[in-house]
C-alpha cells in the first residue's frame, strides 16, 4: 500500500517534504505524531492525526504515538493567539493517563499479533534528566534565532494582529519538538514526524536539528486542517467540545454530530474518518446524491466512526436512542437508556420536579400534566385524553392511568407527552 497516495486520494495531504514519499515505498519506516495532554481526553479534531498513524499502521510502517508530558507544560503557540495556562503536573500526569488509555483504542501496541506493532512513548520520560545548561548548549547552538523566528508560529504572535506578544517559553517549545524528534531519531531510528498542517514549522525544526547535529536526513509530512462548509470550527458545537471520551460525549451526541454535517462536509469526511474503499466511498456519494434527504453518507460516517470509537453496542444504543426522538419507540427502549443518553436525548426539554412520595402513592394522569405546568388545566388534560394524545414513556395512556414508581427511567425521570412533538420531563427527586 502506497501510504502517500492513500492519504492523497483521501484529501489529507498537505505539505511532504522531497524524498518522502519515495523513502517510504522503498523501506518499512518508524514514523510519530506528537498529542498534547491538555484535558484527559482527546477531542474529535485529534482523529486525523489518530488516523494518519492507523493508516501507516496498515501500510507496514512502525508507529509512535508521543504524548507530550514534558512539552504539555510549555505549551505550543501553534496556532494559537495568546499563550495558554499552564498546568500543573497532577493535572498532567491524569491527562497523560487519558490520553494514553485513548490511543491504545484505535491503534494495535500487542507486539504477538502485529509485525509492526505501534509504541507509546512520553517525552517526559527523556525531557526530567535534561538540564537546562545542557539544553541551552547541546540543543540551543544548532539553531539560530533568525531560523527560529522565521516559523509562521512565531510571526503571527510578534506581528501586528497580536496584543498578548510571546513569552520566552513558547519561544523555545519548537526547540523541545525539534529535540524530541532528534531523541527518536537517535533512540529508534524514527526518520518521519507528521502532524496537521499548522505543526510544519516545529517538525522542519526537527529535521534540520537532526540535519545539524547528527548529520543525518529525516523526513517530513502533514495533513490538512479540518475545515467545514459553513465556515464554523470542526469539532465543537453550541454545547462545547466533542469528546473521544464517553463520559464527556455521550455515543448518542457523538453519533448525532457526524449524523447533522452538511452534504457538501459529508463527502469530504466520509474519505477521511472512513477506511471504506475507494469504490465504496464513490457509490455511496453517488447514492447519496440521487437522493440526499435520506443522509446515506451521514449515517455511514457516524456508523464507521461511532464503532471505532466507542464499539459497536455504543453505535446500536446511540441508533435506538435516535429513532427514540424520530421513529417509533417503546417504554421498554427507553428505559434501557443509560441517564446521560437520556438526557441528550432530551437536552432542552422542559421539566418539573417532584417528590418521590407521589411516584411511590401513584400519581395520577391529571395531575401529572396539570399539576406540574405542562398543560394549563385539567379541562385541558381531560381533552387531550379524549382525544388520545396524551403519552407517557412514549406509550399512549387513558384517563384513570396511574404513574407509578415502576414507570420511572433511570430511577428518576418520566418522559411525559402531547401530540407527537410536545414533551415534558418529571424528575424524581
Amino acid at each position: 500500500m502506497n501510504f502517500v497516495e492513500e492519504l492523497r486520494w483521501r484529501g489529507m495531504l498537505h505539505d511532504i517534504m522531497p524524498e518522502t514519499e519515495k523513502h517510504l515505498l522503498q523501506h518499512k519506516t518508524t514514523g510519530y505524531i506528537g498529542f498534547d495532554p491538555t484535558a484527559d481526553s482527546l477531542h474529535i479534531g485529534s482523529l486525523v492525526p489518530i488516523i494518519l498513524l492507523m493508516h501507516f499502521q496498515k501500510a507496514g510502517h512502525n508507529p509512535i504515538a508521543l504524548v507530550g508530558g514534558a512539552t504539555g507544560m510549555v505549551g505550543d503557540p501553534s496556532g494559537k493567539s495568546a499563550e495558554r495556562n499552564l498546568l500543573d503536573e497532577a493535572t498532567l500526569n491524569k491527562n497523560v493517563a487519558g490520553v494514553k488509555a485513548q490511543l491504545a483504542r484505535f491503534l494495535n501496541f500487542d507486539e504477538s499479533t502485529s509485525e509492526n506493532p505501534a509504541e507509546l512513548v512520553n517525552n517526559y520520560d527523556w525531557m526530567k534528566e535534561i538540564s537546562l545548561i545542557e539544553f541551552v548548549r547541546d540543543i540551543g547552538k544548532h539553531l539560530t534565532v533568525n531560523y527560529m523566528m522565521a516559523k509562521d508560529s512565531v510571526k503571527k504572535r510578534l506581528g501586528s494582529d497580536s496584543q498578548a506578544g510571546m513569552s520566552f517559553t513558547e519561544f523555545t517549545y519548537q526547540l523541545f519538538q525539534g529535540y524530541d524528534f532528534y531523541h527518536l531519531y537517535k533512540e529508534k531510528n524514527c526518520l518521519l514526524q507528521m502532524g496537521g498542517s499548522d505543526q510544519w514549522g516545529n517538525i522542519t525544526t526537527g529535521t534540520e536539528l537532526i540535519r545539524r547535529k547528527a548529520q543525518g536526513k529525516a523526513y517530513a509530512l502533514t495533513c490538512k486542517l479540518i475545515t467545514k462548509a459553513d465556515g464554523s470550527k470542526f469539532g465543537k458545537t453550541a454545547g462545547g467540545n466533542i469528546w473521544l471520551d464517553a463520559n464527556r460525549t455521550s455515543p448518542y451526541k457523538f453519533y448525532q454530530y457526524w449524523l447533522n454535517s452538511s452534504d457538501e462536509d459529508a463527502e469530504k469526511y466520509i474519505k477521511i474518518f472512513t477506511f471504506l474503499d475507494k469504490e465504496t466511498i464513490e457509490k455511496l456519494i453517488a447514492e447519496h446524491n440521487e437522493a440526499p434527504h435520506l443522509r446515506i453518507l451521514q449515517k455511514k460516517i457516524g456508523e464507521e466512526v461511532t464503532i471505532m470509537t466507542h464499539g459497536k453496542e455504543a453505535y446500536e444504543n446511540a441508533i435506538k436512542a435516535s429513532n427514540i426522538l424520530f421513529g417509533k419507540s417503546t417504554a421498554d427502549d427507553l428505559k434501557s437508556l443509560d441517564e446521560q443518553t437520556f438526557l441528550d436525548v432530551f437536552d432542552g426539554v422542559p421539566q418539573a420536579e417532584i417528590s418521590k412520595q407521589l411516584i411511590e402513592n401513584g400519581l395520577d394522569i391529571v395531575a401529572a400534566f396539570a399539576d406540574t405546568g405542562f398543560l394549563k388545566s385539567n379541562g385541558e388534560v381531560r381533552r387531550a385524553l379524549k382525544e388520545n394524545s396524551i403519552s407517557v414513556n412514549k406509550e399512549k395512556v387513558k384517563d384513570g392511568f396511574v404513574i407509578k414508581t415502576s414507570d420511572l427511567i433511570a430511577n428518576k425521570y418520566v418522559l411525559l407527552q402531547r401530540g407527537k412533538k410536545t414533551y415534558f420531563l418529571l424528575k424524581v427527586i
